[in-house]
């Protein structure tokens, strides 16, 4: 099992930064496939960002060219530029592996991120 916090969270004004950590402890990072989800309000989790345990990456749309996402042997990271109203949600970090046929996935709590106009 992966323990995920997330951390990094806040109000930005729109066009403003943030940097979003998730610590993991259990396991290496790049023994999962790492991901950042959010979930606005009134709306289901959708992903916003993954990079494999073999280093490649893939992003929603709508952060393409905004948002980046890296690693390193403890933590997962979302650089987001760029920031627009509609970014607004909490941002949770999900981690996944295969391990002899079975698949482990964990959820971080949740860090609340707020874009304003």
């Amino acid at each position: 099992q992966v323990q995920l916090v997330e951390s990094g969270g806040g109000l930005v004004q729109a066009g403003g930064s943030l940097r979003l950590s998730c610590a993991a402890s259990g396991r290496l990072v790049s023994d999962n496939d790492m991901s950042w989800y959010c979930q606005a309000p009134g709306k289901q989790r959708e992903l916003v960002a993954r990079i494999t345990s073999a280093g490649s990456t893939n992003y929603a749309d709508s952060v393409k060219g905004r948002f980046t996402i890296s690693r390193d042997n403890a933590k997962v990271y979302l650089q987001m530029n760029s920031l627009k109203p509609e970014d607004t949600g909490v941002y949770y970090c999900n981690a996944v592996r295969l391990s002899r046929g079975i698949r482990y996935v964990d959820w971080g709590q949740g860090t609340q991120v707020t874009v304003s106009s």
